[in-house]
């Protein structure tokens, strides 16, 4: 089992970032622009460990943009997993539904096949089946993205449904860490009140890791430079303490 730490958001480094030890960490010169170039440069990299690693990697990463370098490393060591996606929001938006334009509410969108895709190709990543990935919670959802999320082939399931849901074979086990109710998680950047507290998730993600089908677990993290980042570095630990 091998660490890696991605200490990006949206491109840009992140300061702070608390990783466990030991880890590597992925930072490659990032020249391009636009933050699309950017995070294609740096999911690329990202997919370059995840593809050398014969083992079952762990990702802690500053945005969800990075379950695209995982998947693209996945595939080149021939492995189409499933994702199961714990957020609180459904990270489904295009450009054609997204009023903000923020990147950070495409990612699930993108990973298969939806909108943009500068990132997916600059990665390496094939798009993934929608019927093959799992939104897990997914509590709040923006009007538009709403109706493409229910519109979808993908599931959409609370993390009470998720161990009934889980599909047959490999498995990619993604956690943004705002899935936790902002009482037991705080320093996220868009809290979502109202969802599954620290322990009902660890005890999803422990049974998940027990299945053994998991081939890659990722994490996306709070923000270091909010109060009550110490704290949620603790508890993300905790959420990914199984594949640790």
């Amino acid at each position: 089992m091998a660490i890696y730490a991605v200490p990006f958001f949206m491109g840009d480094p992140m300061p702070g970032f608390r990783v466990p030890e030991p880890h590597e960490v992925v930072s490659p010169r990032l020249e391009e622009l636009t933050p699309q170039g950017r995070m294609a440069t740096l999911y690329r990299e990202l997919a370059d460990r995840v593809a050398a690693d014969p083992g079952v990697p762990v990702v802690y990463a500053g945005d969800c943009v990075s379950i695209i370098g995982v998947t693209a490393g996945l595939q080149r060591r021939g492995i189409d997993a499933s994702l199961l996606f714990f957020d609180a929001h459904g990270d489904f938006h295009t450009w054609e539904t997204s009023q903000s334009g923020f990147i950070g509410g495409m990612p699930l969108a993108m990973v298969t096949g939806r909108g943009e895709q500068t990132i997916v190709e600059g990665a390496g990543a094939r798009p993934l089946a929608e019927q093959r990935a799992w939104l897990v919670d997914g509590r709040d959802l923006d009007p538009g993205e709403d109706t493409s999320v229910a519109g979808a082939a993908i599931h959409h399931v609370p993390v009470s449904g998720v161990l009934a849901a889980l599909p047959e074979g490999d498995l990619h086990v993604h956690i943004d860490v705002d899935v936790v109710d902002p009482n037991d998680m705080p320093a996220v950047n868009y809290p979502a009140p109202g969802g599954p507290s620290l322990e009902e998730v660890r005890t999803a993600v422990e049974a998940i890791h027990g299945t053994g089908r998991v081939r890659a677990f990722s994490i996306s993290s709070w923000n270091p430079a909010l109060q009550g980042a110490e704290r949620a570095a603790d508890a993300t630990d905790r959420v990914a303490e199984p594949f640790l």
